[in-house]
């Protein structure tokens, strides 16, 4: 949630925009320039003097409400607590899920069995936990960074684990533009990491291409999902195997 002083803050940033000093509003408000910059050193100030400075300026508290939202700092985690809440209904996951992907609330209603009460109500819900901002006719922001992730031992992910890994896998992958990697092999430490950013960049390549195909017809696109993990592993039955002199050290990228 936005704070009073992020709310400040932007209100000196639209008076530097306008080049407006405190004096000129000060002379606008009615006010003595003295009272105005402990006004807003302060940020004591009722909603009506908030919408006078609003008028000062051009703009309305409604627009000022909508910048300070979207410059607060976007969630890379969700906390342990919030995890819980999404996993907790598995509608409420899906509509998750879905906003992860941008869709819209009629496009989850058209798509599952899910009524437009239920969609509309996941929505409020995933907006109290933090994941979205809704706003008027049932659009929304989403409110996390490109770079965010489930917790890697978090609720969600152990939910993927138990319930969707197996189901994933079941697939043959050899439909059209389908694919199973995996290959094995020990590669210098010092480079292990090049190997992860890359699997990053492919992994935001695919997501900027959903962005951008957004604007195509339903016709022209097909649903995918795109997995990838590096990790330092073996397989358990393979390491009961191996002699007590010989630490493991395979990597494994899928």
């Amino acid at each position: 949630m936005s704070t009073t002083a992020d709310l400040v803050q932007a209100l000196k940033h639209e008076l530097k925009t306008a080049r407006m000093t405190y004096a000129d509003l000060a002379e606008r408000l009615g006010m003595a320039e003295s009272s105005v910059k402990r006004m807003l050193a302060k940020g004591d100030m009722p909603l009506s003097r908030v919408d006078a400075i609003c008028r000062a300026l051009k703009t309305d508290f409604a627009e000022l409400a909508r910048r300070v939202a979207e410059s607060q700092p976007l969630l890379k985690e969700l906390t342990l607590e919030q995890e819980r809440a999404v996993v907790r209904d598995k509608k409420l996951l899906l509509c998750a899920i879905c906003v992860l992907s941008q869709w819209t609330a009629d496009q989850i209603v058209k798509a599952y069995r899910i009524s437009e009460t239920e969609c509309i109500g996941c929505m409020a819900q995933l907006d109290r936990i933090g994941i979205i901002e809704l706003r008027p006719l049932n659009r929304y922001r989403l409110k996390l960074a490109k770079t965010f992730r489930w917790r890697p031992h978090g609720p969600v992910m152990a939910f993927f684990r138990e319930h969707v890994v197996l189901d994933y896998y079941a697939g043959g992958f050899d439909g059209p533009a389908e694919g199973l990697l995996l290959v094995h092999g020990e590669i210098s430490r010092s480079l292990a990491p090049s190997f992860l950013d890359r699997l990053q960049r492919v992994a935001q390549d695919f997501a900027q291409q959903h962005q951008a195909d957004q604007k195509q017809g339903t016709r022209d696109r097909e649903g995918y999902t795109l997995l990838l993990g590096m990790r330092n592993w073996e397989f358990a039955a393979f390491a009961q195997l191996r002699r007590p002199d010989r630490a493991s050290t395979v990597r494994t990228t899928a």
